[in-house]
């Protein structure tokens, strides 16, 4: 791109990898980047409720210091002078991080999550943290401490949860990037609700440490954080920056990077399907898997439907795992003070406890079929190593609402995101890429899925998809 064009582009318009390039070519300085964003989130967080905490202080300081750097230091870091965004989650020293409850509302950790600190060490400028629902135990994002999000498609919609406060700021500009948490879809619907980009890795590929609800027990195996943005190129910085073992997450694997080669890609068949046979998705999902399914035949791909066996036992594990153990694990961060907690979170225990409570047997029952079905599930992989699906039975939803008409059926909510669920139970790596539009003008993304540890193939599969698609555009909240 050439220096007069850059100079005409709104400075939040620059995908993470442009800004970076600018800054190391000395074309635009992280103050820039840095002023234009604080400005846009100034401007348009009071509609959106996208922020927890701003840390514009802090910002402008580590933007000066990196102005500095560029005329000192020979070798910049990847993501020098890109401003950032984190999930308030996931630990910033000296920042909240109440994880939406108010129960959390006093918690400031003093050290930086490993993830955040090898963001730092790349470069990145962190403005501050986002919103999510309590706990992060829901599709929306909503709590009594923080108030409510909405989506910059519509504001009378939500951008989905739990990761619904990055992928709102993403999605308007407000940050080039940043980092969500998904056991559940939490990343992926989120960046289909609001057209952006999100990879879900491999459990452990990026350390969950410094995250609540901690990786361990029920929340090892399904949990992780993982990289949003606007392009699929950006997630692969991200993500490259991120990647690495920590002890702190009993998932981490010492996991060799490894670019695969176009020859490679090209070889790769692909299975997809349109819906699972249970859940009726809607007729613009079906037409946006086509489109991807599209793309990747006019680049060569060897592409047919297919179906996985087992998906609604596979559905079953995830909820015994995520929502009967889950709240198990969880109760003692609220017990005795449920009264306090959001209608959403309070909804959502009882749903769990409208069903007996998990024993042991059943327990060790659901950890040995889910073992006895992810081997299945991988050797049939061994024909299709990368699947084409939906995210979610439906677009970005009006605030509050729990079920849906699709092709004359009733939709209940958690039924309406099971095309992500069965992907944490198996542990599958999996991206959002944006494809299409519903009639309503929101955006519809498509799920790209691979075998574990193969995250460098599934990010090239989703590129191939957006560089024939195109992006989703800009949102119109100005």
């Amino acid at each position: 791109m050439q220096h007069a064009e850059k100079c005409q582009r709104s400075l939040t318009s620059f995908s993470a990898v442009e800004m970076a390039a600018a800054v190391r070519d000395r074309e635009i300085t992280p103050t820039a980047f840095v002023e234009a964003h604080l400005a846009r989130i100034a401007r348009l967080n009071p509609q959106l409720n996208a922020f927890v905490h701003v840390d514009e202080d802090g910002a402008c300081r580590r933007a000066a210091e990196a102005d500095a750097a560029l005329k000192t230091r020979g070798v910049l870091g990847p993501l020098h002078g890109v401003p950032i965004t984190i999930k308030s989650s996931i630990d910033v020293a000296g920042w909240p991080c109440p994880c939406g409850t108010r129960l959390r509302a006093d918690y400031v950790p003093r050290e930086d999550a490993p993830l955040v600190s090898r963001l730092r060490r790349a470069g990145a400028i962190l403005l501050g943290n986002t919103n999510a629902p309590e706990f992060l135990m829901a599709y929306e994002t909503d709590n009594l401490l923080t108030g409510r999000t909405n989506n910059p498609w519509d504001l009378t919609k939500t951008p989905g949860g739990s990761s619904g406060g990055e992928a709102a700021a993403i999605a308007a500009r407000c940050s080039a990037a940043g980092v969500g948490s998904d056991g559940g879809g939490s990343i992926r619907v989120p960046a289909h609700y609001s057209g952006i980009c999100g990879l879900k890795p491999t459990p452990g590929r990026i350390p969950a440490t410094g995250h609540f609800p901690g990786s361990a027990g029920p929340f090892a195996t399904l949990g992780v954080v993982g990289p949003m943005a606007r392009t699929v190129a950006d997630l692969k910085l991200l993500f490259e920056v991120m990647a690495g073992p920590d002890s702190g997450d009993p998932m981490s694997a010492p996991v060799l990077a490894r670019i695969p080669s176009e020859a490679e890609i090209r070889r790769l068949r692909v299975g997809y399907f349109e819906d699972d046979g249970r859940i009726p998705v809607t007729s613009e999902t079906r037409a946006a898997v086509r489109e991807a399914v599209a793309a990747l035949e006019a680049n060569g791909h060897v592409v047919e439907p297919f179906l996985p066996d087992d998906l609604e036992s596979i559905r079953r594990i995830w909820w015994n795992l995520f929502g009967r153990a889950g709240q198990i694990a969880l109760r003692p961060s609220y017990q005795e003070r449920e009264s306090e907690l959001s209608p959403i979170l309070q909804g959502f225990i009882a749903i769990v406890r409208s069903e007996p409570q998990l024993t042991l047997d059943e327990f060790m029952s659901t950890l040995l079929e889910r073992d006895a079905i992810r081997a299945r599930f991988l050797r049939q992989m061994e024909r299709y190593p990368i699947l084409i699906c939906p995210v979610c039975a439906v677009p970005a939803f009006s605030h509050g609402e729990r079920r849906w008409r699709v092709d004359g059926r009733t939709v209940e909510y958690l039924d309406a995101m099971s095309y992500c669920q069965w992907f944490n139970a198996l542990g599958n790596p999996a991206v959002v890429v944006p494809v299409g539009r519903s009639p309503e003008g929101l955006p519809i993304g498509v799920q790209v899925i691979g075998r574990p540890y193969e995250e460098e193939i599934v990010l090239a599969i989703a590129q191939e998809i957006e560089w024939r698609r195109g992006s989703s555009g800009e949102p119109p909240l100005q």
